[in-house]
């Protein structure tokens, strides 16, 4: 008999709606009102910081305070130049990948509304192998049908506008969610599910929960560098995104053996808490969850680190979904494995006490 899905129809189009609104780095408002709106029949109270960062609270009363997070916001581009001609160069904001971008269409966010875009490319026909050029980020260009400069500025386009994609959300093979942004806001769904299956199962617990959807990960984990600073929480489960290294192209001697569809990843690295981390794999075993193990070098690179590293140390473990062409605009994620995130984080919720005291010695 086929398991009862944890994501509900209603739940679903939430995230549809989610990933198909722009979310770019530092522009993360739209997208955190959606969020915010979805997650308040599940919360007591919320507060949102300077730059954006939107915190959900259940019991917020209680002093001992656990965080579960994501990150909000999305690689994008930035207007850097445009010249006489009406072709306008860019600027990366967050990782963005110079590779993909010729012949995609974009929008271009101005205070007149969007201002649709293409990246152009020379034809094959006009093009040799002695003169073949890979796409570089000098060298890539938009074309949004403005015969000058003058005309372009006219449209509302500036230097400073940002740029997004605007490919869309789609399933396919009935497994896998694919679209631009589930880097991270695939993550910011996950939380938000923990969220409504606490609240519907009617689960209380012994501290503060602390929803934390953050902004601006992809320029170096500022929002929640920034957010651990005010909530001071004393345990953190994050989750993000990883590599699945089972696609052509990619060495597993490298990048590690991550395959979509085998279940959360649990991280091991001098940011990731032991014992925290013992916690999160025992409560797998026990309720059958299946996961995957990564090793981390210096860092993880994600927004535990920022929390791991904060206010004294605050105990922190990450939980990453599998993904396929991060930073692409067709990033694929696992349904099963999205729902078996959202389990790890609701079931090892549980199963932290009330002033659980994870230091190594006591």
């Amino acid at each position: 008999m086929a398991k009862k899905s944890l994501i509900t129809k209603k739940s679903e189009k939430f995230l549809e709606d989610y990933l198909n609104n722009p979310s770019p780095t530092g522009f993360e408002s739209e997208g955190q009102k959606m969020w915010l709106s979805y997650i308040k029949p599940y919360i007591d109270t919320h507060f949102v910081d300077t730059y954006g960062t939107v915190v959900g609270v259940i019991n917020p009363k209680a002093k001992y305070k656990v965080v579960i997070e994501a990150h909000a916001d999305e690689i994008s581009w930035f207007v850097h130049y445009i010249t006489k001609e009406g072709f306008i160069y860019l600027r990366r904001n967050g990782g963005s990948d110079h590779q993909i971008a010729p012949s995609k269409r974009v929008n271009i966010h101005t205070k007149k509304g969007m201002v649709k875009a293409v990246f152009g490319w020379p034809a094959i026909h006009t093009r040799t192998e002695a003169n073949e050029k890979a796409p570089k980020l000098d060298n890539i260009f938009l074309d949004c049908g403005a015969k000058d400069k003058e005309e372009v500025e006219q449209l509302g386009i500036h230097v400073g506008c940002v740029v997004t994609y605007e490919d869309q959300f789609m399933v396919l093979n009935h497994k896998y969610y694919v679209g631009r942004a589930l880097d991270n806001r695939i993550g910011g769904f996950m939380i938000a599910e923990v969220a409504r299956l606490l609240h519907e199962n009617k689960i209380k617990l012994p501290f503060g929960l602390y929803i934390t959807n953050s902004v601006q990960e992809e320029v170096g984990l500022r929002g929640a560098q920034m957010i651990v600073e005010q909530i001071k929480p004393n345990v953190a489960i994050v989750t993000d995104v990883c590599h699945d290294t089972g696609t052509p192209m990619l060495d597993k001697i490298k990048q590690g053996d991550i395959k979509c569809g085998d279940g959360p990843v649990l991280t091991y690295g001098p940011a990731v808490q032991n014992n925290l981390l013992e916690l999160i794999i025992n409560t797998a075993e026990n309720k059958k969850i299946p996961f995957q193990r990564a090793a981390a070098s210096r860092s993880t690179g994600t927004d535990t680190d920022a929390f791991a590293y904060a206010t004294g140390g605050v105990a922190s473990s990450l939980i990453s979904l599998p993904l396929r062409y991060m930073h692409t605009t067709v990033e694929m994620a696992s349904k099963e494995d999205v729902e078996n995130v959202i389990r790890l984080i609701y079931e090892s919720l549980q199963k932290i006490k009330n002033n659980h005291d994870f230091r190594y010695l006591k």
